[in-house]
């Protein structure tokens, strides 16, 4: 299979972007204001309200909402990937369709195998995070349940577990962001389709909402206001 030299070239860009981007914002500016680093602060600030109450059911109800909303993507993960692999039967007919579109180029049958099947590879990373992400949110709600009581939320023992429920939640918010990233990412490659060049120009403006939501949004100046984190 002759792969043209631009679509080799926009799929290594998609992959250092897509790597890149989440290393960055993982590892490098790990330690910077961000929305993750932010609502960490607020977790623990949470686990440690949750310690100082007697009746937490409003705490496993407030993660249940949240499960729910991480098990809808993972479902409609599961219809995309299910939706990639009926097109893969049925290629011609998605060809000839994209063939009209403006500025689309023709490719062979080879190629938009080739496609699907990356976007395939990026909804199962998406759906095996948001699984991860699940079972992790289940663990907080097993530690919500066998939190110390109220008469003991002052003792160190006591914080170092409210801390530890925090970070459980952390992570599992973690594997449902890169999940949500995956998306982002996987909804850039169908530009692929049309033009290799339009695919590059794709995951540039996706870095750049990306990059924008998750350091230099209003809602993260908002959260860091809430934490009375300094403005500058």
């Amino acid at each position: 299979m002759k792969i043209p030299l631009q679509d080799i070239l926009v799929v290594v860009w998609f992959v250092l972007s897509w790597g890149g981007y989440m290393y960055y914002a993982d590892h490098v500016h790990l330690r910077g204001r961000t929305l993750m680093a932010t609502m960490r602060g607020h977790r623990e600030m949470w686990m440690r309200r949750m310690l100082a109450r007697e009746n937490r059911v409003v705490d496993s109800t407030i993660l249940s909402s949240i499960m729910r909303s991480v098990t809808l993507f993972a479902s409609t993960t599961i219809f995309i990937l299910a939706g990639l692999v009926t097109m893969l039967g049925s290629l011609d007919k998605a060809q000839a369709v994209v063939t009209t579109l403006p500025f689309a180029i023709e490719t062979t049958h080879a190629l938009w195998e080739l496609k699907l099947l990356t976007m395939l590879v990026v909804f199962v990373f998406a759906f095996f995070k948001f699984a991860w992400s699940i079972r992790q949110f289940n663990y907080t709600i097993v530690l919500v349940g066998a939190a110390p009581p109220p008469s003991q939320c002052d003792t160190p023992q006591a914080l170092r577990y409210a801390k530890g429920a925090a970070k459980v939640i952390t992570m599992a918010v973690y594997n449902f962001n890169s999940g949500l990233r995956a998306y982002y990412f996987g909804l850039a490659i169908l530009s692929w389709f049309i033009n290799p060049l339009l695919f590059a120009v794709a995951v540039i403006w996706v870095v750049a909402v990306l990059y924008r939501r998750e350091f230099r949004s209003k809602t993260l100046m908002a959260l860091s206001e809430a934490l009375g984190e300094d403005e500058g």
